[in-house]
């Protein structure tokens, strides 16, 4: 198998997090992802998002939410 390539800007998450992430997933694909409205998530982007702040509520190695930056 051949090695990938390591890009500098790509964000890395720790084996907890990708977990979280991956069993996420598997519920958004199956249908029983809820939003924390009670709503049924369908969205990959939400799903992500989802897992991610999971997985930093378990102290997983995530890196924190990039802030809005406001209009200078």
């Amino acid at each position: 198998m051949p090695a990938k390539k390591k890009s500098s800007s790509s964000r890395r998450y720790g084996p907890k997090a990708v977990e979280k992430i991956e069993k996420v997933m598997h519920e958004r694909k199956h249908g029983t992802l809820r939003s924390s409205s009670g709503a049924k998530v369908t969205s990959r982007k939400q799903a992500v998002a989802i897992a991610l702040s999971e997985a930093r509520r378990a102290g997983a190695k995530v890196p924190s939410k990039s802030g809005r930056r406001g209009s200078r």
